[in-house]
């Protein structure tokens, strides 16, 4: 007898749901993070924070900046720094495509979500545009609005 096959996705381990809130995300990117072995363990126990990070497109690279990854508790003196930068594995062409959206005015890239996909850590980028005040507004209104639908919707049913 053989076994149904689930389709299993790894969860995500870090989120940044102010980023979607504050951004009208219009291109996304999964790209590779080059860590080292502190920090990999670090990301695997989900002590990292996306909260205020972004991402600068410097000489060809992309670089991920202002993530905090908690140092690893059983560390030792070669511990890693939890507020520096990390470089990130894109495409050259992709890396062209995020700098030539950039030079835009108002349009930067924010991490989304952490996640693993066969044991490497990859992070969800997006090229955002910031959202005023009464957009974000509208997004809750009509968030509230299709909660109290699905309510009635549940209901009925």
């Amino acid at each position: 007898m053989a076994k149904a096959r689930t389709k299993h996705r790894d969860p995500a381990l870090a989120q940044n749901k102010k980023a979607r809130h504050d951004y009208i995300i219009s291109q996304t990117f999964e790209a590779g993070m080059v860590l080292t072995g502190t920090e990999i363990k670090s990301v695997r126990a989900s002590r990292i924070n996306l909260k205020d990070g972004y991402v600068q497109i410097r000489n060809g690279e992309a670089i991920l900046m202002n993530i905090h990854i908690s140092e690893y508790t059983e560390g030792n003196q070669f511990n890693h720094d939890p507020l520096r930068n990390r470089k990130l594995l894109l495409h050259k062409k992709q890396i062209a495509e995020l700098a030539e959206q950039t030079q835009n005015k108002g349009i930067t890239i924010v991490p989304l979500k952490v996640y693993l996909k066969h044991g490497f850590a990859k992070v969800l980028i997006g090229v955002a545009k910031g959202k005023h005040e009464y957009d974000k507004r509208e997004t809750l209104k009509r968030r509230d609005q299709e909660r109290e639908i699905a309510k009635v919707v549940k209901r009925y049913r």
